[in-house]
């Protein structure tokens, strides 16, 4: 909990919880309460249920059963990173990603996979369903996305 206060009052805007979000929903649940809205939470799955500690332990739990646990106005939001797409650039999760949309009203943020501009407008259109935002890591370094032109279709 010290971390997390140091790192807010120090200036950082948000605090993403993954492994304390299934390990530790004590000191989630303290977070929440003194820092609303300054908490995301990252759920990371694996064949739809939830990894943990660098993505080296599978859980039995499901990751919509997770974001349901703190489907919470004072979470920011749930980054959703279906780890068999991170870094692949194979396109990202879409139907994972509107089946956690469909179950929480948590703001969510898409994780992994994305190769191209059409996959931007794939995720873009999911905003109506409460997707906020989407990261995009390796297709930036490799060149297959222009940030200029992602952030000009996303934002029009």
């Amino acid at each position: 909990m010290e971390t997390i206060r140091e790192y807010l009052e120090g200036g950082v805007n948000r605090v993403i919880l993954g492994t304390a979000a299934h390990n530790d929903a004590e000191l989630v649940e303290s977070a929440l309460k003194n820092f609303p809205k300054k908490i995301v939470i990252g759920i990371d799955a694996r064949e739809g249920r939830v990894a943990v500690s660098g993505w080296e332990e599978k859980t039995g739990i499901d990751a919509v059963e997770l974001a349901r646990r703190y489907n919470r106005w004072e979470v920011r939001a749930i980054i959703y990173t279906e780890i068999e797409r991170d870094g692949t650039l194979q396109g990202p999760a879409v139907k994972g990603t509107e089946r956690l949309l469909q179950n929480v009203q948590v703001p969510v943020i898409a994780s992994g996979g994305v190769s191209s501009l059409e996959d931007l407008k794939k995720l873009k259109a999911l905003k109506e369903s409460g997707l906020e935002g989407v990261i995009v890591g390796k297709a930036i370094y490799e060149k297959q996305v222009d940030v200029r032109e992602a952030i000009k279709l996303l934002s029009s």
